[in-house]
């Protein structure tokens, strides 16, 4: 079980990363309901990003990703003022830059200050989170002149609203290996593809989602600790449909269980405080997304 909960971790991390950095514009909404567990989550993200087109292929890409998140508690919970976090606020500002290096490889990296709170007085310093993405890209897709066409990412991913404190390793080889069916596999990518039409496909999906955040003033809980940090994190597995309207412009939805989740209330030094009780099961997210 934990090998498996390790392969998934890792698959979540890899859509999380690159999609930052290939999406121009996306809109999304995601829900996990609360049914027999003391919490539950819904999330409206808008994303954007403004290109830049430099000189000799190279782009800078200006961008802002907004995520407006409530959390719904039970009501039977009294260790601590629900009402205090049931709302919160994401914002992150990204520049970013890719050229191409040679015929074959292109280079892209990604910088994302920004802050993540309940927002219940003026942002300070506590309120900050930064994200990164470095990554070295061979894109082989279209390449009408090879039987297989393949693509090969090499990098390394870093987010402050994941909570791991440290960078991660993005290695990713996707091959259509038939008109039908591709595959995606690497560490610490993989999934399986049934391409239905040029315009449509369904997937084998992993997925990460959740979110890091500070709370203003702090939450007193249990009537003695004061927890600074709430950490809402949680791991799901199921199907992914798309929908192409055009070469870039992609309608998504996503039908997953939940393998993993943890809602935890943290003090200053990362410490948790107290775990809110969660047995959700179903993962739901849709969107619409205008792409590289």
């Amino acid at each position: 079980m934990k090998k498996k909960f390790f392969i998934i971790f890792f698959c979540a991390f890899s859509f999380y990363g690159f999609g930052q950095l290939s999406d121009l514009a996306k809109v999304e909404y995601s829900l996990i309901p609360k049914s027999d567990s003391n919490v539950g989550y819904s999330r409206i993200r808008a994303l954007f990003n403004y290109p830049i087109k430099l000189k000799n292929d190279q782009f800078l890409f200006l961008g802002l990703d907004y995520s407006n998140i409530e959390i719904d508690f039970d009501a039977g919970i009294n260790t601590f003022d629900t009402s205090i976090i049931q709302d919160f606020q994401l914002l992150d500002f990204s520049i970013a830059y890719t050229f191409k290096m040679n015929a074959d490889w292109r280079f892209a990296a990604r910088f994302s200050p920004g802050f993540s709170s309940n927002l219940v007085r003026d942002i300070s310093f506590e309120d900050a989170v930064f994200s990164g993405d470095v990554v070295f890209i061979k894109d082989k897709k279209d390449d009408q002149t090879m039987k297989r066409p393949y693509r090969l990412i090499l990098g390394v991913s870093y987010a402050g609203n994941r909570g791991i404190p440290f960078p991660l390793p993005f290695i990713s080889y996707y091959k259509k290996f038939h008109p039908k069916w591709s595959y995606n596999i690497g560490v610490p990518s993989s999934n399986l593809q049934y391409h239905i039409s040029e315009r449509s496909r369904v997937k084998i999906n992993a997925q990460l989602d959740g979110f890091n955040a500070n709370i203003q003033n702090g939450l007193l809980v249990n009537n003695m600790d004061v927890a600074d940090k709430v950490n809402f994190s949680l791991v799901t597995a199921g199907f992914r449909y798309e929908y192409k309207f055009s070469q870039h412009l992609e309608f998504y939805s996503i039908l997953g269980n939940i393998f993993r989740s943890s809602a935890k209330l943290k003090d200053s030094n990362n410490e948790e405080l107290i775990s809110v009780d969660k047995n959700n099961t179903l993962y739901l997210r849709t969107g619409l997304r205008f792409k590289i």
